[in-house]
């Protein structure tokens, strides 16, 4: 061997030595850029642009000014990393650039309370306040019988809180009550659920339970059509209509987290258990549907066609139709990370997108913890352990939001 050669093969050696002592993997840095609306100001870790590694959990913190209070953190297509969109303290996983956002609003908004129907229906008399829902509303309250019955509004049930041209911008936090018993019957019309259209508005901590909800595009047993957020609420119920349906919410440009649905979702065109269409700026995270879903087209158990992002997400529920069909997405353009769908309730063995798994694979939490869901294994149904956006009885249950009601 000349002295060349010996030469290579001994840097060689040397580089490989000194790799096999000092060698980390490669990480890649991001930026977070941290603003706030007029009221406050983000605290931790300040605001501005802030450069991290890949998979650092950041702590963030939103104070109020005087007069003012918090009321969420909304942002780009990665907003869902946000443990708790709705919490001033809070912390965010780093894996991409965000760019996020701390609103705020003046206290004299917050305290409009709702205690009966008529309450409800004033709603859409003042579309940018702040709203809370001081107890279940169901057919033994007042006002059912004249707003919300299946003879209210000469046979159209309740209509819908909020328009194309008069949108919802406020807040409503249903403080964990249900709304119950909701009918609706308006099928020649867009945009139709409890609330009709929503656009940088909140909505959360609410159930609608019982519903009864047919219209004919953009609809859902929540919302019909929603460029805001939607955080810890669910549908429960039968929702129908024709193109972009879905159990919670019609179409979607917004959040949507760690909520879910179930019940019977039916239309022709753009289904999904959950939503029917995510577009390219919409999100989905932390999210599940139970949900039976006919169709014909563009059908998935949570979603019908995704544009945007779908993550830590899953659906169980029965799946039927005729073209791009499938166990967790119809037709997918978008992205879907550590989602999964049942093949056996279900009865399909594809998706655009997400991870197939069995009955038993999915009530394992390794399914879950093994892409780092934040989840924990409790003992039963009745001990839930809320430090932790999902539980599971191990080998017993399917994931559950640590919020949600266990009936």
């Amino acid at each position: 061997m000349n002295v060349k050669k010996i030469g290579v093969v001994l840097l060689a050696v040397a580089l490989v030595a000194g790799m096999a002592g000092c060698f980390t993997p490669f990480r890649m840095q991001y930026q977070l850029t941290l603003s706030s609306t007029e009221g406050g100001e983000v605290t931790t870790p300040g605001e501005g642009t802030f450069t991290y590694w890949g998979g650092t959990v950041v702590n963030l913190v939103a104070e109020a000014d005087e007069g003012y209070c918090f009321v969420n953190w909304t942002g780009d297509a990665y907003a869902c990393n946000i443990a708790d969109i709705n919490a001033a303290s809070t912390s965010i996983t780093i894996n991409n650039d965000y760019s996020i956002i701390a609103n705020f609003a003046p206290e004299i908004y917050e305290n409009l309370e709702i205690w009966d129907w008529y309450g409800l229906d004033a709603v859409r008399d003042n579309l940018s306040e702040n709203y809370i829902l001081m107890n279940d509303l169901d057919l033994t309250t007042i006002g059912y019988a004249e707003l919300a019955s299946p003879t209210a509004n000469a046979g159209k049930g309740w209509e819908p809180i909020g328009t194309f041209y008069d949108e919802f911008t406020g807040t409503f936090n249903g403080q964990g009550y249900e709304i119950c018993n909701l009918f609706i019957n308006r099928p020649n019309e867009y945009y139709i659920g409890l609330f009709g259209y929503v656009i940088e508005g909140v909505i959360k901590n609410l159930g609608v339970g019982n519903v009864d909800v047919t219209g004919y595009v953009d609809v859902g047993g929540l919302v019909g059509a929603c460029n805001g957020t939607v955080s810890n609420s669910y549908s429960r119920g039968n929702v129908t209509g024709g193109a972009y349906i879905g159990g919670l919410i019609g179409g979607n440009a917004g959040i949507v987290n760690k909520s879910y649905s179930t019940g019977n979702v039916t239309g022709l065109g753009c289904v999904g258990g959950l939503v029917s269409f995510n577009n390219q700026v919409g999100t989905i995270g932390n999210s599940y549907s139970s949900a039976n879903v006919t169709g014909e087209q563009d059908i998935g158990g949570l979603v019908g066609k995704n544009d945007g992002t779908v993550s830590d997400s899953y659906s169980i529920g029965s799946v039927t139709g005729t073209e791009a069909v499938g166990g967790l997405v119809g037709e997918n353009d978008g992205t879907v990370i550590n989602s999964f769908w049942n093949t056996e309730t279900s009865g399909q063995t594809t998706s655009a997108g997400g991870t197939c798994k069995n009955t038993t694979e999915m009530q394992d939490i390794t399914t879950f913890s093994g892409v780092s869901w934040d989840i924990v294994a409790v003992v039963n149904l009745e001990i839930h352990n809320p430090s932790y956006i999902w539980n599971i009885v191990d080998d017993d249950t399917y994931p559950f939001l640590s919020w949600q009601p266990i009936s």
